[in-house]
Formats: structure tokens, C-alpha cells, sequence
């Protein structure tokens, strides 16, 4: 994978024309849109959650840090330029239990590779939610980004993360470092998957991956 971002940067397009402007997407159960500072009450519920905080190495924050935290998730809502980064919340029955991000790492059009991450609260899960979430960011991902590649990497030891990715028909690609680097590329997602029955919701690192300006801003 790293090989192939290293051939992408090299060349190609600098910025995606039009860029994506996150807007509001709904699914069968659930609205996902941009995060509001009005969304500060949700926000702390998930950043109190010990089962998200925990495989994304998030620090236990105080009110103030964990609205600044918000504040710069309200922030990513355009990806136009490799490193660009779109979040967008979860709404659940007009309650924000979560969120899925999107990452764009290449932008060549042959070439071009995304990571997308998701984070679900511990008590909205084994619903089939994340996988709804999920699914509509990978729509995104190859409908509104026209991604040829999507990663998710996810720690070694978060297994319902894994198996919720490969419910998606992501592939494992890479161990390192703890963490494993799953691919999907646009022939796998164009695939027939099997229906999921439940899942955890558990986070993928690309929740709040270590390299994105968001954990420099919170």
C-alpha cells in the first residue's frame, strides 16, 4: 500500500475538481451530516465512552478540551487536496451517537485512495448501525470521491472492528506496528456481501488517526 501512495504523489492531480463538500446523507435509520457546536451534549456522551476512547488513544478530556475536540471536527467538511480530511456525525432518533470520516491520501484519478474511519458509542451497538454508517461513507467513498482504493486501519487487537470491515469486504493488507491495514478496492465493493446480523460499532484508528491535523488542533 505505502509503495502505492508513493507512486500517486508523485504526480497526477494536485486537487480534486469539484472538490466534496460534506452535506446531509440518510440511510434507512439513520442522518449523516456535519457536526454542530450545538451537538456539544452528544459529543461529550461519546468522548465519556470508555469503548471508543480506548483503541483510539484518546486522552480523557476535560469539558473545554473536549469542546475544542468538537470544534475541529465541525471543521473538516471539504476534501479538495490530498491530506484533506470530511467528517460527518452520526444521528440516531435526532441523537448523535457517532461518526464516519474520510481521509483522502491520493488524488491521481487512476490511483486515486481514500481511508475512512467510523466510531459508534458502546450502547447504540450490535444493532447493525455502524455497518448502515459504514456503508453510506463507502458510497461516498467511490460514488462522490470516485476512490479506486479505500484503507481502514485498525488496531491488531480490536477485533470487532475487523470483523465489521471485513463484513464490508475489506481485505487484510498489512500488519504493523500493532495496527492492521485493510483494502478495498472498487471491483471487491461492487461485489455482493453478505448481510451482517450485528456488530460493536467499534472504532477504526481512522476515527482519530494519529498523523490527521485533528489531533495537533484538539
Amino acid at each position: 500500500m505505502r509503495a502505492l501512495v508513493d507512486r500517486v504523489r508523485g504526480g497526477g492531480a494536485a486537487a480534486l475538481e469539484p472538490a466534496v463538500v460534506a452535506a446531509t446523507r440518510r440511510t434507512n435509520r439513520l442522518v449523516l451530516r456535519p457536526y454542530r457546536m450545538s451537538d456539544l451534549g452528544c459529543w461529550l456522551a461519546i468522548e465519556a465512552d470508555e469503548a471508543v476512547r480506548k483503541p483510539l488513544h484518546w486522552p480523557e478530556r476535560t469539558t473545554s478540551e473536549a469542546r475544542a475536540h468538537l470544534r475541529a471536527r465541525t471543521r473538516h467538511t471539504i476534501l479538495r487536496s490530498a491530506g484533506s480530511l470530511l467528517v460527518l456525525a452520526v444521528e440516531y432518533e435526532s441523537r448523535v451517537i457517532g461518526d464516519v470520516s474520510i481521509h483522502l491520501r491520493t488524488v491521481a484519478p487512476a490511483t486515486r485512495s481514500v481511508e475512512v474511519g467510523w466510531l459508534l458509542r458502546s450502547d447504540y451497538r450490535r444493532r447493525g448501525l455502524a455497518t448502515e454508517a459504514a456503508g453510506e461513507l463507502l458510497r461516498l467513498a467511490f460514488n462522490d470521491v470516485n476512490a479506486n482504493l479505500v484503507t481502514a486501519v485498525i488496531s491488531s487487537a480490536n477485533e470487532a472492528s475487523a470483523r465489521l470491515a471485513r463484513r464490508l469486504g475489506f481485505q487484510l493488507a498489512a500488519r504493523v506496528a500493532g495496527y492492521d491495514t485493510y483494502l478495498l478496492s472498487r471491483e471487491a465493493h461492487d461485489r455482493p456481501v453478505a448481510s451482517p446480523r450485528s456488530e460493536s460499532g467499534a472504532p477504526s484508528r481512522s476515527g482519530e488517526p494519529s498523523s490527521w491535523n485533528e489531533r495537533r488542533a484538539g
